[in-house]
């Protein structure tokens, strides 16, 4: 099926009470074991890559058009209900310039920015996004930080109600990520999340609302979320730790005899990275039962077609 546009798949999930899980990849294998799930659970998802972790050097030269083009080859030979994400750039030109290669959707990493030169920002970003047919995500607020073991919360601040219904009125986006208590890159343990704060954002605030931070939010609250606003879920850290959790346990058989061509990007059965692929593949699975998102993407299909 073709890429369906993002507000399309957030206004489904809305409207029928589920959420759609971004599920960040960083390879062809990682975007393979999504599209893998994807079609197994027959749900709905948002696929793609992440410039947080990247260097700036190689994305701003060719490495966002590589990501583009590896995606929608991938995409182009499955049978997925998707939107295509651009996740967390560094910058505008490097959103822009995923715009320009073929992402459905982009996001600039601006939540640490001042309030005025996020809103500038973006407000262009949307303009020339919305040009191409492509939607925009944004964060107000930001989320503390776990990636030292610790949470670092020195940058961290809730999101304001009434500053997201301003931010968004000028900005135009067509997602909004929030900071509920949530926590980027948590490992270990679940985010203490406030579900009353969320439920005030969401009655202030008439676009989607994501939660960035899926890996340490609570099982137990996701429901208690999606009623209470929450229309996307963004999950990463958990995807690649159990990635390579199965890749050094597949090293482990490795008795020195084998052809290292077929240990190594031959996509084989015997291919180590096919083990973390596996790992990914079982992950989101769940993580696409979790969010109501099973058995959902024929609703879609049907509702584009219509």
């Amino acid at each position: 099926m073709p890429l369906v546009p993002l507000p399309t798949l957030l206004a489904d999930a809305r409207a029928r009470g589920y959420a759609l899980g971004y599920f960040e990849s960083w390879d062809s294998y990682s975007f393979e074991a999504v599209l893998d799930a994807a079609e197994a659970e027959d749900a709905p998802v948002i696929v793609g890559f992440g410039a947080t972790m990247l260097a700036d050097t190689w994305l701003d030269t060719g490495g966002i058009e590589m990501l583009a083009a590896t995606g929608r080859a991938l995409l182009e030979r499955r049978n997925v209900t998707a939107a295509f994400l651009l996740n967390e750039t560094h910058t505008l030109d490097q959103a822009l310039a995923g715009v320009d290669a073929g992402f459905t959707a982009v996001m600039i990493d601006s939540h640490r920015w001042p309030v005025e030169q996020a809103t500038t920002a973006i407000t262009r970003l949307v303009a020339a996004a919305h040009a191409a047919e492509v939607a925009v995500e944004a964060e107000l607020g930001s989320l503390p930080d776990a990636y030292h073991g610790g949470i670092d919360g020195s940058h961290a601040s809730l999101t304001d109600p009434d500053e997201a219904a301003a931010f968004v009125a000028t900005t135009g986006v067509d997602c909004l990520a929030v900071s509920v208590g949530n926590v980027h890159l948590l490992t270990s343990g679940s985010a203490d999340v406030d579900l009353d704060r969320l439920q005030a954002i969401r009655s202030a605030v008439p676009t989607p609302l994501a939660i960035h931070g899926g890996t340490g939010f609570p099982d137990a609250s996701v429901a208690a979320a999606i009623a209470a606003g929450a229309t996307k879920f963004n999950v990463g850290t958990r995807l690649k730790r159990r990635f390579l959790d199965a890749v050094v346990d597949r090293t482990r058989s490795w008795t020195g005899a084998e052809s290292v061509h077929d240990l190594v990007g031959s996509h084989k059965d015997t291919d180590l990275l096919v083990a973390g692929k596996r790992a990914v593949t079982e992950t989101v699975r769940s993580f696409l039962r979790l969010y109501g998102a099973s058995g959902r993407a024929e609703q879609v299909t049907t509702a584009v077609a219509s």
